[in-house]
Order: C-alpha cells, then structure tokens, then sequence
C-alpha cells in the first residue's frame, strides 16, 4: 500500500442533498495518494447514513466511513483525524466543493515546501451560481514563515477548511477541536497558526463555500453567539500557559476586535438590535483591552469594517442592522 499524503476528512450530518457533489468535486481531481473520510456525526435524516455507506461501497479502498453519535463538527474533525493515515489532513465540509485543480496544487505544494500549514483562497457560493473570491490569508506568501515573523498572519479567517495541515501538527500539540461548540476554528487554529514551524500561502481560490440558510451560523440563535467570550477565554488562556501573551498583545487585542467586537455584534443586532449582548461585547474588549482605540492594526481595517467600528462606538445599532439588512456582509 503506497503512503497516503492527503486525509480528506468529511464530516457529515444530515447534508444528503449535498455530499454526492461534495464527493464528486473530489473525485473529479487528481486523488492518488489520498483517502476520504466521511464521518457521519450521527445523523438523524435517515438517508446520510446509508448514502456514506454507498459511497464507501462504490470507491473502495478510497472512501472509508465512520459512524458515531452526534458530537458537533469539531467532534466529527477530530474522529476523522484520529483516523486519518495521510501525512497532511484537509477538511472539507460536506455542503462545500473543490475545484479539479486544488488536490493537484496542494500536492505539489507539499512536494515543494513541506510547510506544515499550507493556505488558500476560497470562492463564496451563493447556491445560485454567483461565486465571489474571498482572501482567506491576512499574509501573502509563498515561502515559509512563522508567525512570530508574521504576527498579521493570526488575523486571517480562522477556518480550518482553508489550509491543509500536517497532521503531526495535531498530534504533536494535543490540540484537537472542542466539541458542540460554536467558534470551534477559532478556538483551534489560531493555536496551530502560533505553533507552526513553516506556513505558506497560495494565491488560488481551492475552496468552494456555499452560503446556506440551514448552516450552523446561519441558524439565528442569537443567544449561542455569546460563545465567542468563552472562546476567546480560551485562547487567551493558551495564550498565558505558553508565555506569549504579552508578545501577541497587539495582535490578540485586534483579533478580539475583530471576532467579538465587529463579527459577533453584527450577528446579535441584525436579528435583536437592543440585545444585551452587545454592551457584554464591547465590556469584553474593554477590560481585557483597555487600549484597544490605539491598537496600531486598526489602521489595517478595511473601510467598511472602520465603518462598523465607529457606528458600534456610538452604539448606532439600529443604522448597522439596516445597512446590514441591505448589504448582508461584513467585508
């Protein structure tokens, strides 16, 4: 049996009407030296279970299956790492796709650099055939660097389906995703983009997200999105334990700004505009922050994004919930 040099983990739950797509975006490509994972997270549709099954049984020796109870998307990732036999693991999304290009330009880019993260670009889909580039990395790079000699780096989309990892990454850290969470990215790659020896990032889109109303941060549970303090307690805890939180200080105060002062305030006033959440957000920011209105990343922001953050310091909320509800996207 040849190495396997790409796990493609699947997790799978109650999205029937979009893993055969899903599958065959991978299977269109170039997957010799891969294998795939579905892990079906305990579905309850009564049709994903036996569909994994299928494909299993259709692409033998290429698709394997795990079937648990429902431990969340973090839960499901970390079944199919423990699985895993390749030496990089890339998680794909069950209801996203991949262009016939990606599996052979990531491979070549593991021939060529070894880095242990390797990062892309991705497409948004709007499900009506509208696709939009999005740049998933805040560095540009395509020879290896770390982040004490890119700190910016840690502002980029925490998404773990954007990059491809070495899976002794995870196990030589013990970091694993946490389970029926939200903001499990988050509290998982922000870690790994600190510990990485080498990261590089391509400039190609690999990656096709579909936006759809049924997704986990589309599912308007408003209350859920107070998670993000509990997430970023997490990280500034780790953050404490490896003596670094002083030297990611700029960089961490920015990230909160980013995640829980804009993202997550955005999310609670577009659906309750006088939620209580939001004055909770901006006490996060300013006790563990109290500087944050000098932090030299601010000048970084993007225009819309500085427009948020001044209409949030004067707590215009009902004006950020319309110009939401006519844009949509926090850019």
């Amino acid at each position: 049996m040849s190495p396997v040099v790409l796990s493609i983990v699947i997790p799978v739950y109650n999205t029937a009407n979009y893993l055969e797509s899903c599958l065959s975006s991978v299977l269109a490509g170039d997957w010799a030296d891969c294998e795939i994972l579905l892990v079906d997270d305990g579905s309850t549709d009564g049709i994903s279970p036996g569909l994994c099954d299928r494909l299993s049984e259709a692409h033998p020796g290429l698709v394997r299956v795990i079937h648990q109870e429902n431990l969340g998307l973090g839960g499901a990732r970390n079944s199919g790492l423990e699985a895993a036999r390749g030496e990089y693991l890339f998680f794909l999304d069950s209801d996203d796709t991949i262009p016939p290009h990606a599996l052979t330009t990531l491979k070549e880019a593991i021939r060529k650099t070894g880095a242990e993260i390797i990062a892309f670009q991705f497409l948004t889909d709007d499900g009506e055939g509208h696709r939009t580039p999005y740049c998933a990395n805040a560095v540009q790079l395509d020879t290896p660097f770390t982040t004490r000699q890119k700190p910016e780096f840690l502002l980029s989309i925490p998404s773990a389906c954007c990059r491809i990892w070495r899976r002794s990454l995870f196990l030589s850290s013990g970091i694993r995703f946490p389970s029926r969470v939200w903001y499990e990215d988050l509290r998982t790659t922000v870690k790994l983009f600190v510990l990485a020896k080498s990261i590089v990032t391509l400039p190609d889109p690999l990656y096709h997200y579909l936006q759809r109303p049924g997704s986990i941060m589309r599912s308007g549970n408003v209350a859920r999105n107070r998670e993000i303090l509990d997430a970023f307690d997490d990280l500034l805890s780790w953050f404490q334990r490896q003596g670094l939180l002083k030297q990611y200080h700029a960089i961490l105060c920015r990230l909160c700004i980013d995640h829980v002062y804009l993202a997550a305030s955005v999310r609670v006033l577009t659906e309750a505009p006088r939620h209580p959440l939001l004055g909770e957000f901006q006490r996060y920011l300013e006790h563990h922050f109290p500087d944050y209105r000098s932090n030299l990343y601010l000048a970084h922001l993007s225009r819309s994004r500085k427009l948020v953050f001044r209409l949030l310091e004067g707590r215009h909320y009902r004006l950020l919930r319309f110009l939401f509800r006519t844009k949509g996207r926090l850019a």
